[in-house]
């Protein structure tokens, strides 16, 4: 939604105005010495709130008191009720989810009574029954690469166990590596290696897969929700230069490419 926003009810306006009055912006941002101290830039605000938000519409809405709708939406105004969003706006929140690169976030308007609705697109540890998800029931339907960015410290585990949700509703797959065409999330950037999914086999043996509104391939995994090594059709190092890497759990000499982490990676496969 880009349109302008309307918030019936929100934080106290009379503490924003004072937040903002002449006198209060020259006491914060003048150093001891009478010198202007560092003004925080406005992307770092925005990363504050991008974070706040993550937390809030993913994993604290019920803890938070939060009314979450079973579509994962929740009223605008009352989450700009809570303390740590005391000091964004509507007009914050707008911008946060216009940039987002990653499109974690969508707004709609609502009805007159609750005002516009926020939720994020996928990442919940919260259940979302009604979270609007596309099933890919075919082969076909899915994309040609399944991926999965992770970083070396987790990969002796996986290679083991499989990839984990790890308290989440969903383990998140890209249909490809960063910088590829039409990968705007599901991965993220600084990623060190790569897991490629055979998913037609996944599917196959009952493990369903999904859509989400910002492109992210999701799937529960199994019952235990993982999703097993049989499924791994390859895996590429990323950095510092791409590579293949080997699957097999006891070849140790793939998993030394990442320095910081290559004698905890051997004692972990050995066990």
């Amino acid at each position: 939604m880009r349109g302008s926003l309307t918030v019936p009810t929100y934080h106290c306006s009379s503490q924003v105005l004072a937040m903002n009055s002449p006198g209060e912006r020259r006491q914060e941002t003048t150093g001891p010495r009478g010198r202007r101290a560092h003004r925080p830039r406005e992307q770092d605000r925005d990363v504050q709130l991008s974070k706040a938000l993550s937390y809030a519409l993913r994993h604290g809405a019920l803890k938070l008191g939060l009314p979450l709708r079973a579509d994962g939406f929740v009223p605008l105004g009352a989450l700009l009720q809570l303390p740590q969003f005391r000091s964004f706006s509507a007009e914050d929140v707008q911008r946060v989810v216009d940039t987002n690169g990653k499109q974690r976030f969508a707004l709609q308007p609502g009805d007159p009574g609750t005002g516009p609705l926020i939720r994020a697109n996928q990442g919940h540890s919260l259940q979302v029954p009604e979270l609007e998800l596309m099933p890919l029931e075919t082969p076909q339907a899915l994309p040609l690469r399944l991926v999965h960015g992770t970083f070396w410290q987790h990969w002796p585990s996986i290679l083991l166990k499989g990839l984990s949700s790890r308290g989440r509703t969903h383990i998140h797959l890209a249909p490809g590596l960063p910088g590829d065409p039409g990968v705007i999330s599901g991965m993220r950037p600084n990623c060190e290696v790569a897991v490629f999914i055979d998913g037609p086999r996944a599917l196959a043996d009952g493990i369903p897969f999904f859509r989400s509104a910002n492109g992210v391939i999701l799937t529960p995994g199994n019952a235990d929700g993982f999703l097993l090594p049989k499924y791994f059709k390859e895996a590429l190092q990323l950095r510092p230069t791409r590579k293949a890497l080997s699957l097999v759990g006891n070849e140790e000499t793939e998993c030394q490419s990442g320095p910081k982490h290559s004698s905890r990676g051997r004692r972990m496969i050995q066990q």
